[in-house]
């Protein structure tokens, strides 16, 4: 095959898979070296032990992408710790000290817990009109220091239905967001957020109340954020300060990798997921053969530089240019 050739076939891929199509490409080739490594973890009967392994990092991705939809250069950072708030909250204060645990009395707090925490962060990003990068910061800040001040070590445990999301359960909370999302895309929020990542003012002269628009993504962001949070309780099986805020610049790294524009206005959950997957099985080959924790890094670095340039306008034209020849 020439290079013409490659090249023709190469774009027709990426213009046929939209803009997903390099997760969806890395996905494959990824899971298949996996299965090859490791064909016990990745068997039928271990499926749900993987997803629930995977569901933390896949959740932050999705929590991360409403505000990134949204534009305004909405990236919230507060998403890792304020995982780590809400597992610290669900194990420690609700369940070990109050005494509660049932769904029906947790899932409410969580929710109303994480739409606070958006409303917060919206109202700093789009009434202050603090940078949302900076106001985002600020929280992730808040969030690690209150989430350490109230449990400044592991403890704990969950009750028997979050635990079951790190087995056979794991794909429900994942199912849950996915179900909200397509509720709010019938509804004219979507169009909106979709309308101000594109172009904010058009969207202003047009009518959109950009304010109020902005803050719901955030508390959408929010409640994705703290059923992610959830997701972390079952994959430990207690309380840990600790770990929140290393999902936060990977689930970031996963949404550029899923295609969606960081600038806002062009992507999907779908996206989102497939990037978070694919660095889930990354980082599970590298985990196979021992890979330091330093060289991790150094891979989701990597990975996040070189799906934002494969997202640059430039290269798409230059796809799409690609595909149509």
């Amino acid at each position: 095959m020439n290079a013409n050739a490659s090249r023709l076939i190469f774009g027709r891929i990426s213009a046929g898979l939209g803009t997903a199509g390099f997760a969806a490409l890395f996905f494959v080739v990824l899971l298949v070296i996996n299965i090859l490594l490791n064909p016990a973890r990745f068997s039928p009967s271990a499926l749900g032990v993987t997803i629930g392994l995977a569901a933390p990092l896949i959740l932050a991705a999705i929590a991360s992408t409403p505000v990134i939809l949204a534009g305004g250069g909405g990236i919230d950072l507060s998403v890792g710790p304020f995982m780590g708030l809400v597992n610290v909250i669900v194990v420690q204060y609700l369940f070990m000290n109050a005494g509660i645990s049932s769904p029906l009395v947790i899932i409410p707090a969580v929710i109303v817990i994480g739409l606070a925490s958006g409303a917060i962060n919206g109202f700093l990003a789009s009434v202050v009109r603090i940078q949302p990068i900076v106001a985002t910061l600020g929280t992730y800040l808040v969030y690690v220091g209150v989430t350490l001040w109230l449990m400044p070590a592991p403890a704990g445990d969950v009750p028997d239905w979050i635990g079951a999301f790190a087995r056979g359960g794991s794909i429900v909370p994942i199912l849950a967001i996915f179900a909200i999302w397509l509720l709010i895309r019938r509804i004219p929020l979507y169009d909106h957020i979709m309308a101000l990542g594109g172009d904010d003012r058009a969207a202003y002269t047009s009518g959109i109340p950009v304010t109020t628009i902005r803050i719901l993504a955030y508390m959408i962001t929010g409640v994705f954020a703290a059923v992610a949070g959830v997701s972390l309780s079952a994959l430990l099986g207690s309380a840990d300060p600790t770990v929140g805020p290393t999902y936060t610049l990977n689930a970031i790294a996963a949404v550029a990798l899923g295609g969606i524009s960081l600038g806002g206005g062009k992507g999907s959950l779908i996206g989102a997921t497939l990037g978070a997957v694919d660095i889930f099985l990354l980082q599970s080959i590298l985990t196979f053969f021992n890979v330091s924790t330093f060289i991790l890094q150094i891979a989701f670095g990597v990975i996040l530089v070189i799906a934002i340039v494969l997202n640059a306008a430039p290269v798409q034209s230059a796809l799409r240019r690609a595909g149509r020849h």
